[in-house]
């Protein structure tokens, strides 16, 4: 799961994102208003942490412009204005959530597993394709009743699929999501054949029901047999 945290705090900035990254989420960061756009414009999120109160601009504009991009981020607001008014406005600008500070990070950890839960799982707790079952909370994965043996970034892999399934998904898209935004730098993805080459041999061998099938000139989806 890849997150946004848009928050001109520094060091709440810093406190949330190693929170999030000890539930191994992908983690990005923009400290204003200006770095919240270039980042939206030219990348995806699963779900967005959005203060409103920018230094450069306020957050509920970063909203609107999210929403008129017909992005599908789900987005929590973070406000140190706990006012009934805002939090309509927020919601009312497409919003998934709003979180008055000071809150506990345990809280925000559950909004934000509520969220995506709701948005991308139609608000099942684990995430079922065929015979395949994973779950996201354990992040462990199983072909029927029999747990399967992933490291961290092949189901990483298998878990950005199972949500789009029969999906074709692009390779730089993929690569963003499961790597960070920077990794559409780099000169080759041959790192990800390999992810993906290692991912579907163990679902062939363990007669998993699902498969990741190359989409010649586009990259990958996920089918069922």
């Amino acid at each position: 799961m890849k997150v946004l945290i848009v928050e001109d705090d520094s060091s709440l900035r810093e406190i949330i994102k190693r929170s999030l990254l000890e539930e191994h989420y992908i983690v990005e960061v923009a400290e204003d208003y200006k770095s919240a756009l270039r980042k939206i414009n030219d990348y995806s999120y699963d779900c967005i942490l959005l203060d409103i109160m920018l230094s450069d601009g306020s957050g509920m504009d970063v909203l609107k412009k999210l929403k008129k991009q017909s992005k599908k981020e789900s987005v929590i607001i973070l406000s140190a204005k706990d006012s009934i008014d805002d939090k309509v406005l927020g919601l009312d600008y497409g919003a998934d959530d709003y979180l008055a500070k000071p809150f506990h990070l345990a809280e925000l950890k559950a909004r934000i597993k509520s969220v995506i839960r709701r948005k991308q799982q139609g608000g099942e707790k684990n995430i079922q394709v065929g015979n395949v079952k994973i779950e996201p909370d354990s992040r462990l994965v199983y072909v029927e009743n029999t747990l399967l043996d992933l490291l961290r970034k092949e189901y990483d892999i298998l878990h950005y699929f199972m949500t789009r399934p029969e999906h074709v998904i692009d390779k730089t898209v993929l690569a963003e999501s499961v790597w960070g935004d920077h990794i559409d730098q780099v000169d080759s993805f041959d790192f990800i054949y390999a992810q993906i080459k290692n991912l579907r041999r163990k679902l062939k061998q363990s007669d998993a029901s699902i498969e990741i099938k190359a989409v010649y000139g586009f990259g990958y989806k996920l089918v069922e047999l």
